[in-house]
């Protein structure tokens, strides 16, 4: 499964941004979805995730700011109050093993 990821940037503390994970040819109403993150130098981490059900879990550090969304063939992870330690590589996956190229995300002070 190919996942692709689009809507990442470069943006100001504060902004938003809204990242965008689909798989042409695939739904995903059927299956866990979630985004992960990784900093320089530091583990790949957990974001948020939505389950077939519509439930949505967050990290603390986003919990707040970002919200996940999906409509059948695209998830969405809409970020808020953006601050330079959300400056990452956003990850989409799906189903807990499929993974997207990834998306870069910058915010500046």
């Amino acid at each position: 499964v190919q996942l692709v990821e689009s809507g990442g940037g470069l943006v100001q503390a504060g902004d938003s941004l809204r990242l965008s994970c689909s798989a042409p040819g695939r739904s995903f109403s059927r299956y866990a979805m979630a985004w992960y993150r990784q900093a320089p130098g530091k583990q790949r981490e957990f974001v948020a995730r939505i389950r077939s059900s519509g439930t949505t879990s967050y990290a603390d550090s986003v919990k707040g700011r970002f919200t996940i969304s999906r409509d059948g063939v695209k998830v969405v992870l809409q970020m808020n109050s953006l601050k330079p330690e959300d400056t990452a590589v956003y990850y989409c996956n799906s189903g807990g093993t499929f993974w997207g190229q990834g998306t870069q995300v910058t915010v500046s002070s």
